[in-house]
């Protein structure tokens, strides 16, 4: 029998509810900014409530896949215009039907029903072979090629694929991407997405075939296959087919476009190829869990910053994994990755089994992220005020040693860089598990940049989670357990991003 976790109403009414909480904790109710952009006016339209999974599972054979019905895209981001080919698996075959869904405030229901087509026929796509290094690397027939609508903003959008036989459901995810200035560019981890899927069964960048948490080189994931479910911390059924997005990364998407933020969207392979496509904002953010970056995300980073464009890392575990890209078997540029090195120094990270088998070369993160990862990598702590009398703390409250509990999880950043000016805002050791501490201490910091812009640390992947709780989200608790939407966590953000959009 499939194991299957299906989200019931009542867990449904609770998320939308707590993301009601959070809108009276930031006193706004509605999209609100400084000028009317084209967030607000998207946010204005009505949304969708039926855009969550209602019947998934996964084989229990494979432990993540759902082979009833999966499918992925020919592009992690696209724009406007532009095709877009999704290939589907139903098994056994099945007519489907997909709808498309923008994600984002749309008045606490988090989506916006685009478009439906269907059905679709559907066919018993195969496996494909084992590769080079284990790739995985399908090539489907496609299912169906969608010119992307001039009218569809910039957002992060799931196709969600349902077949006729069985009612069985999972998503495509995907990217509409522009190049309009914007205030923000808000950048999705889609790179460590990948390198934790184990789809179909146990080919993530993380098993080598030996070692289910390998770390190490010789191991190429790719984009040509479908999301499997999330296979970390807590089993999340809404993951089937998005990758982490819906994890760590919404609950920030979310909360920004409730108070009218003008943010745009890329994935991290735009910003490893369009390094001016970063300075059409004030402000950059890195979210969730952005563990693995190319060198030439990195550079293009540090050049947007010494342009002056303002970074919030609202992630943890950032820049840690070094990573090459390569065109698939068809020639598809940037399709396929392998783990290259460490942006660390020897040793910095206790390193796990096969870490140390990498190169540890300069440029560090800690040199662009403030922080980095550090020993023992994972745990969890409360997020402690070190300097409450740093701008970042105006209207919060907040004293020295007061502390937002468990925000800090379950990867975080430490060792800090010696860039003049770097303030430590936030630090504490960390814990496995209340009273065991691991040893590690977590730090949160603020930089300067050269022309007056900012970049701040959070130092943490669940910073989303005191932002808000958007419909479909669950919380993780692991090391220690955040506590959800918090006002100072929400006024830290402001204060952030209203001295970048005045830098």
């Amino acid at each position: 029998m499939p194991s299957e976790l299906p989200p019931s109403r009542r867990e449904f009414l609770r998320t939308l509810a707590a993301a009601g909480t959070a809108s009276t904790l930031a006193g706004c109710s509605t999209p609100q900014g400084p000028k009317s952009n084209p967030i607000v006016q998207e946010n204005r339209r009505p949304g969708s409530p039926d855009w969550l999974l209602t019947h998934t599972g996964v084989d229990p054979a494979t432990r993540w896949r759902c082979p009833w019905i999966e499918g992925y895209c020919s592009h992690t981001s696209i724009r406007a215009g532009e095709d877009l080919t999704l290939f589907v698996s139903t098994n056994p075959a099945s007519p489907f039907r997909v709808e498309f869904f923008r994600l984002g405030w749309y008045g606490g229901l988090g989506a916006r029903k685009q478009r439906e087509i269907g059905p679709l026929s559907g066919s018993v796509q195969p496996d494909p072979p084992v590769g080079r290094a284990r790739l995985r690397d399908c090539a489907w027939e496609p299912a169906v090629t969608v010119r992307i609508p001039r009218d569809w903003l910039s957002g992060v959008y799931l196709g969600k694929l349902t077949a006729e036989r069985g009612g069985w459901q999972s998503y495509v995810v995907f990217i509409v991407r522009d190049d309009r200035r914007a205030d923000f560019v808000f950048q999705c981890s889609d790179n460590t997405w990948q390198a934790y899927n184990r789809w179909p069964d146990h080919f993530s960048l993380y098993d080598d075939g030996k070692n289910e948490w390998y770390w190490g080189g010789g191991v190429e994931v790719g984009f040509n296959r479908p999301y499997g479910r999330y296979c970390q911390i807590f089993d999340a059924p809404q993951s089937q087919g998005s990758g982490e997005f819906l994890l760590w990364e919404f609950p920030i998407a979310f909360w920004l476009e409730q108070h009218g933020y003008d943010v745009t969207y890329i994935s991290n392979l735009d910003t490893h190829t369009d390094p001016m496509g970063l300075r059409r904002a004030r402000g950059f953010l890195s979210v969730g869990h952005d563990e693995y970056w190319t060198l030439d995300m990195f550079r293009n980073v540090q050049a947007a910053i010494a342009a002056g464009v303002n970074v919030a890392f609202l992630s943890g575990n950032t820049c840690c994994g070094r990573i090459a890209l390569s065109p698939d078997g068809r020639d598809q540029p940037n399709r396929i990755f392998e783990r290259i090195g460490v942006f660390g120094p020897p040793g910095g990270t206790r390193d796990f089994v096969a870490m140390a088998s990498l190169p540890h070369e300069r440029p560090y993160a800690n040199e662009l992220v403030g922080a980095l990862s550090t020993g023992p990598v994972t745990g969890g702590a409360d997020w402690a005020c070190s300097l409450p009398e740093h701008w970042l703390f105006a209207d919060t409250g907040m004293r020295r040693g007061d502390a937002i509990p468990g925000l800090v999880g379950w990867e975080w950043h430490g060792d800090p860089a010696p860039i003049p000016g770097l303030e430590i805002v936030a630090t504490g050791p960390t814990q496995d598990a209340p009273g065991k501490p691991n040893g590690g201490v977590f730090t949160a910091t603020v930089y300067p940049g050269p022309r007056g812009n900012l970049v701040f640390n959070a130092s943490t992947i669940w910073w989303g989670d005191g932002l808000s709780a958007p419909p479909g989200y669950l919380r993780p608790s692991v090391y220690t357990t955040p506590q959800g939407p918090d006002p100072r966590v929400q006024q830290i953000t402001r204060n952030f991003l209203q001295r970048a959009l005045h830098s």
